[in-house]
């Protein structure tokens, strides 16, 4: 670990995870979580408002809890990141709210960053420095996407996204039609383990010759899965609820990563980085791994800790950005709940290609501020 690394705290509000991390280069010191999850469960899904109602008494505990851990006092900072977006609306607007008022507290830059290029940079932290270009699959609730990154900071493009439902969606919606509970990704896992993918052939969406290569739709598999359910119970016969469990998540992960692997092999790229909070499945990772070996592919997957969403991996992504000389935020950055993968951070205005222009925003916001 070299004394001149960047030291940064990352803020992350873009669902219903409280995250606050501190990283120092590309070593984790501290990764705290605050989770909403369990009062949304009574709803079967997020609420909105209470996630940010969520966020707000959480916030400032869990950064006192991360800095704390990581042993550090907030001044020792280089700089503070946050999630800019893409998420829900006002549970981003509480993460960079808070981020503003302690970079402009504490006179540090602040670095509006996006979700899902943080979910790319956390392997970082498990695995040293990610191999350009990279190639990432993006697997969570919101959304599933393959990312072509060439450097983190500047250039991740986009080869394909889900046209639908995202797997996080599918798992989820058919968990509900089990009566297994929300959310629905680990219980499915665990179900699954214990029933035949084989047993039930559901459709594989997008996988004929004609179809986008790298897009991605489970809203067929989803309605096919409820429909054979139904036919079931409607012929008073039991669900094999393991089976199901098994086929459908044969099903996703089979799409997944055969398409990961082909966007790989098309673009001549040999690293392959799964992400996001379905990358904690293990079916997932075991399928993944088979098909990469077999393609001479190297995967890195981050462990499922740091899949989900959480700090670390927007402290991480800010710790690049500082190390790269990445222009600052200015303090009139907003949150911008579809803010697009092409924009891994968001720069201030005033950019003039230096990384010291922080300490001008700062004090024109405070001359705005009592004038």
């Amino acid at each position: 670990m070299m004394a001149d690394e960047p030291l940064v705290l990352g803020i992350e509000t873009s669902c219903d995870e409280t995250g606050v991390g501190v990283v120092h280069g590309t070593t984790l010191l501290a990764d705290a979580i605050a989770s909403s999850v369990d009062t949304h469960a009574r709803f079967g899904g997020v609420v909105p408002e209470i996630a940010s109602r969520a966020h707000l008494e959480a916030m400032v505990p869990t950064i006192e809890r991360a800095l704390k851990t990581a042993g550090i006092s907030a001044k020792d900072l280089d700089g503070i990141a946050v999630t800019a977006g893409p998420g829900l609306a006002g549970a981003l607007l509480v993460g960079v709210s808070a981020a503003k008022a302690y970079a402009y507290a504490l006179g540090k830059p602040l670095y509006g960053v996006n979700h899902l290029a943080s979910h790319i940079c956390v392997d970082q932290l498990e695995h040293g420095r990610l191999p350009e270009p990279t190639m990432a699959l993006l697997v969570s609730g919101g959304h599933s996407s393959l990312l072509l990154s060439t450097d983190i900071t500047s250039d991740v493009r986009p080869m394909g996204a889900t046209i639908d439902d995202a797997a996080g969606e599918a798992f989820d919606k058919i968990a509900r039609v089990l009566d297994l509970g929300f959310p629905g990704g680990p219980v499915i896992d665990r179900l699954a383990r214990e029933g035949d993918p084989e047993a039930i052939h559901f459709p594989r969406g997008l996988s004929s010759a004609k179809d986008p290569a790298y897009d991605f739709s489970f809203s067929g598999l989803k309605t096919a899965v409820a429909r054979w359910i139904e036919a079931k119970k409607a012929a008073g016969e039991e669900v094999p609820v393991r089976d199901v469990a098994a086929s459908f998540q044969e099903a996703v992960v089979d799409v997944l990563t055969r398409k990961a692997v082909r966007a790989c092999k098309d673009e001549g790229v040999d690293h392959l980085m799964i992400g996001g909070g379905v990358a904690a499945n293990s079916r997932l990772r075991a399928l993944a791994q088979e098909r990469c070996e077999r393609a001479g592919i190297r995967l890195r997957v981050p462990r499922p800790g740091l899949c989900t969403d959480n700090g670390a991996m927007v402290a991480a992504l800010g710790s690049e950005m500082v190390a790269r000389g990445r222009v600052a935020s200015d303090l009139e950055l907003s949150a911008d709940s579809s803010l697009p993968v092409t924009d891994p951070h968001v720069p201030g205005a005033h950019a003039h290609g230096h990384s010291h222009d922080h300490d001008h925003v700062h004090e024109v916001s405070k001359e705005n501020l009592y004038s």
